[in-house]
């Protein structure tokens, strides 16, 4: 692979006072980073330069204003600098500064990747508590870059060790997910799964939908929503040629899609697919947003304010969104086509 092939990724550094700015400078310190990719860390150089202090790192710092400008080199991090967070905020601590430079990174690095300048967007964590203090109204990194690409598509996917985990439903209450099981949002849902299956490179994708209740329900003993709503779903899908296979008791379905039975699972409630990922791999379980027309990686945690600043923070699922960013690249031309932003 040749330098000019390696894609370019934007790396935002998070809530400057969170652990981001520090997994993201020991992620693009690494030799390997630059081996694989064109690495480009978006926030504040002195928030980074302060996260390399802390860590002990031995990297030149290269503040920069635009794309060209990268040396894109070992021993360098390239940093869009937005100038908005100084090097000295309180680590750990909920700071509307903090949060306005949190969203600014989004915002830059998403017009780079809608611009073609940059193949992918890796994200470190925000708070979403500094992000209101900012004057943002999101719930998070996701429903922000749906507003910010124009678009109404957006989901979720889990993707660990190989095997792909939507989301039928997300951040809702578990009461509200529970009326959201309905047959046509798990249709929809699975129809949403199986296009991103598709996108990423599975041409025959083999999906399987988690069941609700235990066992399944054992046949409506212990909840009728595998039957009034899942089951019918699936059945539907099937007939138009989906290969979908389910309702699934979920104790059973994550570790068959583990094992190979299934390219991808759809769960149908937060928690459900969360724990089940992050229990069989925490720092490897990568968070990729679908239905955006960039294409767009991140880690699976927060900010981790208490430990923040002590240079302690475990950088293993930066790396690993940076390298899924890295196999997912040659994929996000087709992004534009398969979800065009919506028409305003």
């Amino acid at each position: 692979m040749t330098s000019t092939e390696r894609p370019i990724l934007a790396v935002t550094v998070g809530d400057p006072v969170g652990i981001g700015p520090e997994i993201t400078a020991r992620t693009l310190a690494e030799p390997w980073a630059t081996e694989q990719a064109r690495p480009l860390a978006v926030g504040d150089a002195a928030v980074l330069r302060r996260a390399a202090e802390v860590c002990a790192l031995d990297v030149e710092i290269n503040a920069i204003s635009a794309v060209s400008q990268a040396h894109f080199s070992p021993g360098v991090i390239d940093v869009l600098d937005l100038g908005i967070a100084p090097g000295d905020l309180p680590w750990g601590a909920v700071d509307g500064t903090a949060g306005r430079a949190a969203v600014a990174a989004i915002e830059a690095a998403t017009k780079l990747a809608l611009a073609g300048d940059v193949d992918a967007v890796v994200t470190s964590p925000i708070n979403k508590e500094a992000i209101w203090a900012a004057g943002s109204t999101h719930l998070g990194h996701t429903e922000m870059l749906g507003e910010l690409t124009g678009s109404t598509r957006f989901n979720t996917m889990f993707w660990v060790r190989g095997l792909k985990i939507f989301f039928a439903t997300r951040h809702l209450s578990l009461r509200q997910a529970l009326d959201k099981i309905t047959e046509p949002n798990i249709e929809h849902a699975i129809h949403e799964a199986y296009t991103a299956l598709r996108v990423f490179g599975t041409d025959e994708p083999r999906l399987a939908v988690a069941a609700l209740n235990p066992h399944g329900g054992e046949s409506g003993k212990f909840g009728d929503e595998e039957i009034v709503a899942i089951g019918p779903a699936v059945e539907a899908s099937r007939a138009e040629g989906l290969d979908v296979t389910g309702p699934v008791p979920a104790d059973s379905v994550f570790h068959q899609g583990l094992e190979g039975r299934y390219d991808g699972v759809l769960s149908l409630y937060h928690d459900q697919g969360h724990i089940a990922s992050k229990t069989v791999d925490f720092h490897g379980t990568v968070s990729v947003t679908v239905g955006l027309p960039i294409l767009r990686t991140s880690v699976d945690h927060g900010t981790a304010f208490d430990i923040a600043g002590t240079g302690r923070a475990d950088p293993g699922t930066m790396h690993a969104a940076f390298k899924a960013a890295v196999e997912l690249a040659p994929f996000s031309g087709k992004l534009r086509t398969v979800y065009p932003p919506e028409a305003s």
